[in-house]
C-alpha cells in the first residue's frame, strides 16, 4: 500500500519538527511538506498529492480557520477540473481542549481535532481514521464540543428542523445515531452485522440524504436534533 502522505502546518518550526519525528517514525506514513501559515496552507493543498493536512488554527496572516475552510469549499469536480487529486482530510491542531477557533474549524470543514500534547499513538491512529474516513475527535474535549454544536450559539442559534430525518429509512436512523455515538467503520460492521463496504455504502447514503460534508457534521446534526445525547 502506498504510504499516507502527511502536510503539517504550523507556525513554530520546532512543533513541526517534532510532528515530522514522530510521523516519519511510521512505515505507512509520509511526511511531504510543511507550512508556516493559512496561505502556505491552502498552497499545500491545490498540490493535489497531500492525504491529510494537519493544522493550526492559531498563526499570523491567514489562520488555520480561514484555511480549512478555503481547502474544503473546494468541490471534487472543481479538483479533478483543475487537474489536481482530491482535497486532503484536515485534522485541527489545537492548545486548548475549549478553543473555540477549534469549533469554528469543524464547522469549516475539518474532519476532527486533536489537542497538541496528544500521546504519538493517539496522533498516528487520528491520521489513519481520518484518511479512511472516519471522524477523529479528542476524546477528552468530544462531549464538550458536542454540547457547544448542540446548544448552538448566537451566529448559529436556529436548531434544524427534525423533520430532516424524514429522508431516512428506520436502519439509516440507526446508523445515523451509531455514528453519533463516535463508532468507527470496523465497529459499525460488529454492531449491525455486515461487510466494511456496505457500511460505507449506508454512510454515504446518510452524507448525501442529509446534505451533510461529511461523518463530523452528521454527529454535530445528531446531537443538535436531540436523537443521541
Amino acid at each position: 500500500m502506498s504510504p499516507i502522505r502527511i502536510g503539517i502546518v504550523d507556525d513554530q518550526e520546532l512543533v513541526r519538527l517534532g510532528f515530522r519525528m514522530v510521523l516519519d517514525a511510521e512505515d505507512e506514513l509520509e511526511v511531504v511538506a510543511e507550512a508556516a501559515d493559512g496561505d502556505g496552507a491552502i498552497a499545500l493543498a491545490r498540490r493535489g498529492d497531500i492525504d491529510v493536512l494537519l493544522m493550526d488554527v492559531r498563526m499570523p496572516g491567514t489562520d488555520g480557520i480561514t484555511a480549512t475552510e478555503v481547502i474544503t469549499a473546494q468541490s471534487p469536480a472543481a479538483q479533478e477540473a483543475a487537474g489536481r487529486g482530491a482535497a486532503p482530510k484536515i485534522i485541527v491542531l489545537t492548545t486548548f481542549d475549549l478553543d473555540e477557533y477549534a469549533f469554528a474549524a469543524l464547522r469549516a470543514g475539518a474532519s476532527g481535532f486533536l489537542l497538541k500534547d496528544a500521546r504519538p499513538a493517539e496522533l498516528v491512529g487520528a491520521i489513519r481514521a481520518v484518511h479512511r474516513g472516519d471522524a477523529a475527535l479528542a476524546p477528552s474535549v468530544t462531549r464538550r464540543m458536542i454540547e457547544q454544536f448542540a446548544g448552538g450559539t448566537p451566529a448559529d442559534a436556529t436548531a434544524p428542523d427534525i423533520s430532516v430525518l424524514d429522508v431516512l429509512t428506520p436502519r439509516e436512523r440507526e446508523f445515523l445515531v451509531a455514528v453519533a455515538e463516535g463508532l468507527s467503520n470496523d465497529e459499525l460492521a460488529a454492531r449491525f452485522v455486515l461487510s466494511e463496504s456496505t457500511v460505507k455504502t449506508h454512510v454515504g447514503r446518510l452524507l448525501q440524504k442529509l446534505d451533510a460534508r461529511d461523518r463530523v457534521q452528521l454527529v454535530i446534526l445528531a446531537y443538535r436534533l436531540g436523537i443521541v445525547g
